[in-house]
């Protein structure tokens, strides 16, 4: 008879039960793709944010040495000690080396720009552009094209084994070049591949290969600071702890965490009588703005919600009143309240899970086109949140129910069967 019951409540309240389906559907549709993009949005906006910019920089411990007597610096005014470019594959090799998306050399050298009648100062920056590695039985490319993905340039990349060179844009237009023509750098000519445009220093500089660099400056395999991209979890409180303050499982647990604090310090290790730290303009706007858009995901989704209880409340509401000689019939026959708030608990629970499978199916679709559209690459919605999306669609359905079943419940049968109530 309860199985019955059921059934024919579906059955002859279509619309009802249409209307309340189509409102869970939509809520957690909605729900199901505000999370999984909450989930996945992590990755992907570190991932966006490492193809623009770099956010760990390597220079020499030297550098950070101050040679002070009496407040007075006496540390020599000099370029600095130099990394070692042979020891740069070893970035690959720390325990977040995954993580690790490229890095990029950094040489900049100060030369005269020009033929020997007409010459001016200018800086020649060497890097590497877009440079395979191998690493053990690792196979890698890295360079700017990597690390710095807000570079634009007119024309071509030169290869990192060329004589070619990019003109930064203001730099070429000061001296009128464009790509293909040829400037004099050292009074050595050297074909232009391109214009570079960077919004920053370089656009009034040279940007060269780094042997060119290396070459020009007199020091084979020196580099001044290496940028490093890789993605990193948000900084909190325990990734600003001091590691040598920490130890046993502390220790373990602050080193394997992938903190850009926790790459760099491992960076220091790998490199020899270097100095690595994040970059914190960039680590703190990747924190600000993975909270930000997490709140706004919330919102939406307590707001989708919200809505669909609301409308399930309607829609319940209704088909309860419609249904109150039936209620007052099961009442004046000897059923009681919790019989009766069975039943409507019953039609809720499945159209829960009805609307809750559909709105996953949906809410899965929408993370996908979200993805594609925002990121440019897939959201991958994880099994295991289905159980949860079902859970969250009971509980909303739940929610929206218990008034209208609590009012069914409390029905007089003598007013419910003259239709009085």
């Amino acid at each position: 008879m309860f199985v019955r019951l059921v059934y024919e409540s579906f059955r002859r309240q279509k619309r009802r039960k249409l209307l309340a389906g189509v409102a869970i559907s939509l809520g957690v549709g909605v729900a199901t793709a505000m999370i999984g993009v909450a989930i996945d949005v992590g990755d992907k906006i570190s991932l966006e944010l490492r193809r623009s910019h770099a956010n760990i920089v390597v220079t020499p411990q030297e550098d950070t040495l101050d040679l002070e007597i009496g407040g007075v610096n006496l540390k020599p005014p000099s370029d600095g000690a130099f990394l070692n470019e042979a020891d740069l594959p070893k970035i690959k090799s720390t325990f977040w080396r995954n993580a690790i998306l490229g890095f990029a050399p950094m040489l900049p050298v100060n030369v005269k720009l020009g033929d020997a009648g007409q010459s001016g100062d200018v800086t020649l920056l060497g890097t590497y552009f877009s440079k395979p590695y191998r690493y053990g039985k690792d196979n890698f490319v890295t360079g700017v094209r990597s690390t710095n993905g807000s570079w634009r340039v007119s024309g071509e990349w030169p290869a990192d084994d060329s004589q070619n060179v990019l003109l930064g844009e203001r730099l070429a237009a000061k001296i009128s070049k464009q790509p293909g023509d040829v400037v004099f750098i050292e009074g050595q000519p050297h074909v232009i591949s391109g214009i570079l445009s960077t919004g920053g220093a370089e656009e009034n500089q040279i940007v060269a290969p780094l042997a060119l660099a290396q070459r020009i400056l007199g020091k084979p395999g020196a580099v001044r600071r290496v940028y490093v991209s890789a993605l990193t979890k948000p900084e909190d409180a325990f990734a600003r702890r001091d590691p040598k303050t920490l130890s046993g499982p502390m220790y373990d647990r602050w080193y394997c965490s992938p903190y850009a604090q926790s790459i760099a310090y491992q960076l220091q290790e790998v490199i020899p009588f270097s100095h690595a730290e994040q970059i914190r303009q960039v680590e703190q706007t990747e924190g600000t703005v993975l909270s930000r858009i997490k709140g706004l995901m919330l919102l939406i989704t307590l707001a989708a919600l919200f809505s669909s209880a609301l409308a399930v409340s309607a829609a319940m509401a209704t088909a309860i009143f419609e249904r109150r000689h039936e209620v007052g019939l099961m009442k004046a026959l000897g059923a009681g309240k919790a019989a009766i708030a069975a039943i409507f608990f019953t039609e809720a629970a499945l159209l829960a899970l009805i609307g809750g499978a559909l709105g996953f199916v949906g809410g899965s679709l929408l993370a996908h086109r979200i993805g594609l559209s925002i990121f440019d690459s897939q959201i991958t919605i994880q099994p295991v949140l289905f159980p949860v999306i079902l859970a969250i669609a009971i509980l909303v359905t739940f929610a929206g129910s218990a008034v209208a079943i609590r009012r069914a419940v409390m029905f007089d049968p003598v007013y419910a069967l003259r239709g009085e109530a």
